[in-house]
């Protein structure tokens, strides 16, 4: 197969796909709200003659191009929503809506596609299967999300989706990479909240109550501590606290404390240990201090990200060959994905688009409220869904 062939038809659609990723970035929606995305992405795939279903399992999109023969169906899948920040890269096309942003390239994965989308509809003739495109909401929920919504909603049936594949835009990899590897790629997200109960008081006078701020701090560093002094130090581990509310005023100790946070694993056993010792320290350093606590966690995190190995393979060997683009070993990725539900039921490969550019300043991080792409690159990515489309359609 010439996975160059489809370019120029990528570049048809060049400008019309970073137009609609600036809209859509213009426009951001936070999980489960992802209803102007979701209209824009059923009228554009309506617009090229692809059979489209609405508000699948919330407002999930899935576009169907039937092939010449229908024994397989691929899925293509690209997700949707934003994320609560508020962004601080000064471009034009900068969000509108405040404290929401698209700050993990979520609009360029559906951009992305919809060009793929085009290209695809254009040389239906030269398909033997059937494609399915997949456009996700709530992927950044970190819980429920929306890939298992959309399974339970039909998405992968009528007809059977036999294979998923998807791609993420990560600044972690400079601009001419792919980056992906077979098995086990990117972590089991769990996420924690923490909700301690003291008894506030006045600043000068702290022996008279029970600090949460002050207990708090004690917690944090014992977390922290799991990773370094409970876990083997070749498991693959994060645990972090990201978000601390406490207090209202300078000479004011609280009453309570609410923190969270995120724990990744590649290990079921390993996961457990982790969220028994936190439940077990938090209530032991609460009470020691005369405090309380409730203690929760998200119990359906997505599981690991797991790469069919064989597909996969293949998956190399095809992007491998597209000029421009070097194809490199991510590694194990500590980010969760909610594309592993759909890769659970219908085995694929998730690879990831570099678009870091020193040259440009795009160095900053996904989730970053400074985080922007490289644009040039996207028709590289809009390629590897056709080329990857055609190929396993086509087997």
């Amino acid at each position: 197969m010439d996975v160059n062939k489809y370019m120029a038809d990528v570049m048809e659609y060049n400008d019309r796909m970073i137009e609609i990723r600036r809209k859509i970035h213009e426009n951001p929606e936070l999980s489960y709200n992802e209803f102007q995305t979701a209209k824009l992405i059923a009228e554009t795939l309506k617009s090229f003659n692809i059979e489209v279903k609405e508000n699948v399992g919330g407002t999930g999109i899935v576009g169907l191009l039937m092939g010449t023969e229908g024994k397989t169906t691929i899925g293509l899948r690209a997700d949707m929503d934003a994320l609560p920040v508020t962004e601080e890269t000064g471009v034009a096309y900068a969000s509108k809506n405040k404290g929401i942003m698209h700050a993990c390239g979520h609009d360029t994965h559906v951009a992305m596609l919809l060009c793929a989308a085009y290209v695809l509809s254009k040389h239906r003739d030269e398909l033997r299967g059937n494609i399915k495109f997949l456009f996700q909401p709530a992927e950044e929920d970190g819980g429920r999300g929306g890939a298992l919504p959309m399974i339970e909603a039909g998405a992968l049936e009528n007809p059977h989706v036999d294979h998923v594949f998807g791609l993420h835009i990560l600044n972690d990899f400079p601009i001419g990479t792919i980056a992906l590897k077979p098995g086990a790629e990117m972590a089991c997200p769990d996420s924690l909240k923490v909700i301690l109960h003291g008894r506030g008081g006045h600043g000068s006078d702290p022996a008279n109550t029970i600090d949460p701020i002050f207990i708090g701090t004690q917690i944090i560093n014992a977390i922290y501590g799991i990773r370094s002094r409970y876990i083997d130090q070749r498991e693959p581990v994060t645990i972090s606290i990201c978000s601390l509310h406490s207090g209202t005023k300078d000479n004011i100790i609280p009453d309570d404390l609410i923190m969270e946070g995120t724990i990744r694993t590649f290990n079921e056993n390993v996961r457990l240990k982790i969220k028994k010792s936190i439940n077990d320290m938090v209530k032991s350093i609460s009470l020691a201090y005369g405090a309380t606590a409730e203690i929760s966690f998200k119990n359906d995190a997505y599981p690991v990200t797991y790469n069919d190995p064989e597909i996969t393979g293949e998956v190399i060997k095809l992007l491998s060959g597209i000029r421009g683009i070097k194809v490199v070993d991510s590694g194990l990725l500590l980010g969760g994905e909610d594309v592993s539900r759909f890769l659970d039921k219908a085995p694929g490969t998730y690879y990831l688009l570099g678009t870091k550019n020193d040259a440009k300043g795009l160095i900053y991080s996904n989730h970053s409220s400074k985080f922007n792409v490289d644009e040039d690159y996207l028709k590289f990515g809009s390629l590897t869904h056709v080329d990857v489309a055609m190929y396993f359609a086509n087997k």
